[in-house]
């Protein structure tokens, strides 16, 4: 009789604990969807708070934005926050003049330009080159000068909604800026959302870029925006021919000849300690076919050869009794020299990446 009473007990605790186990299963949606939820809207408060900030930066508290708008909100730039000016740009005077006064220039100073349809700031703007050469400072320079909201549109932002919710937030994305406005859009890798259209295309996609272009300039636009939508890119041959017809502002961006290898040098050197026996323009002599992020590493990696095999030489440095942090600070604290550029140079040039070759887009 024991045996078969203990068998029975065992059989009611594994039933009752299968029991719980079930029910548990089914109340654990249920427990942790407050947790998602008050964190899901911890955040929504949280980009509130910032966007509110931005606004009020921009002299708009009061203005009412809609769900959607307060998404695209998100990517406000304030002026402040960008650390990028015109003089942060070397080699590029004469392409950033044009700029300055054909884009900005209108935007800043409707009143000057009122009187011709003409003289007004275009609605779109292209920025193409080989990567590295300098397309998203200017586009950050733009937002610290321009006098305008500066939108730094996160594609993914677009792209990554539900099926619906896209289209939405395009609509929000030129309600907000013309609510706003003056406003600059920038999209940099503009091809990955605007690329030309195909029969294999996902029908989301197809409805951002329709949405897109019909809002940009269709025929519900207004002639009297002040909005200006910026694209970077380094493959404009894949960008759609109605998007590039938006666009009638193109500027190249290519890679700097030797005078501006120089000058860019120059700039990036500005607050370091150099050498005298350290020659600029020869320095942009040897770098042919550098960018100016390249030119930026090859400075970078310049400064660090004045400590690498510090450890190695501490006693001929004339600080044999520091320790090897010491002598690290001793060397990195002495001034970047030619021979350090040298030897960074070739270092550089065993790696070096295929070039860049212009696009026609007429």
């Amino acid at each position: 009789m024991l045996p078969a009473v203990g068998g029975i007990v065992v059989s009611f605790a594994l039933c009752g604990a299968l029991i719980y186990a079930l029910v548990t299963a089914r109340r654990l949606p249920q427990l942790t969807a407050p947790s998602t939820e008050c964190r899901e809207k911890r955040k929504k408060t949280e980009a509130q708070k910032k966007v509110e900030k931005i606004l009020r930066s921009f002299g708009l508290p009061d203005i009412e934005l809609t769900l959607h708008e307060m998404k695209i909100a998100a990517n406000l730039v304030a002026p402040e926050d960008v650390n990028v000016t015109w003089e942060d740009i070397g080699g590029l005077e004469n392409l950033t003049n044009e700029i300055r006064e054909s884009v900005l220039l209108p935007l800043q100073q409707p009143k000057l330009f009122s009187r011709s349809r003409l003289m007004q700031a275009p609605k779109g703007m292209l920025l193409h080159g080989p990567p590295g050469c300098g397309k998203t400072m200017i586009a950050k320079a733009m937002a610290r000068d321009s006098d305008a909201r500066f939108i730094n549109l996160d594609v993914s932002t677009l792209r990554d909604a539900g099926y619906g919710e896209s289209q939405k937030l395009v609509s929000a994305l030129f309600s907000l800026a013309r609510k706003i406005q003056p406003c600059i859009i920038f999209v940099d890798e503009i091809d990955a959302l605007l690329q030309s259209r195909d029969a294999c295309d996902h029908e989301t996609s197809v409805q951002i870029k329709a949405q897109f272009l019909y809002l940009w300039d269709g025929f519900i636009a207004e002639p009297g925006d002040r909005m200006v939508i910026i694209g970077a890119t380094n493959r404009p041959q894949v960008i759609d021919t109605a998007v590039l017809r938006r666009m009638p502002a193109q500027f190249y961006v290519g890679l700097p000849d030797e005078r501006q290898r120089a000058q860019i040098i120059e700039v990036i050197l500005r607050d370091e300690e150099v050498s005298e026996d350290v020659d600029i323009a020869e320095v942009g002599h040897l770098t042919e076919t550098f960018s100016g992020s390249d030119l930026k590493e090859l400075c970078r990696r310049a400064a660090m050869l004045r400590v690498q095999g510090a450890s190695q030489h501490r006693g001929g440095s004339g600080h044999s009794n520091c320790t090897v942090e010491e002598e690290m600070y001793f060397s990195a604290s002495g001034p970047i020299k030619m021979a350090n550029f040298t030897h960074a140079l070739h270092r550089m040039k065993q790696t070096r990446p295929q070039t860049y070759s212009p696009i026609d887009l007429d």
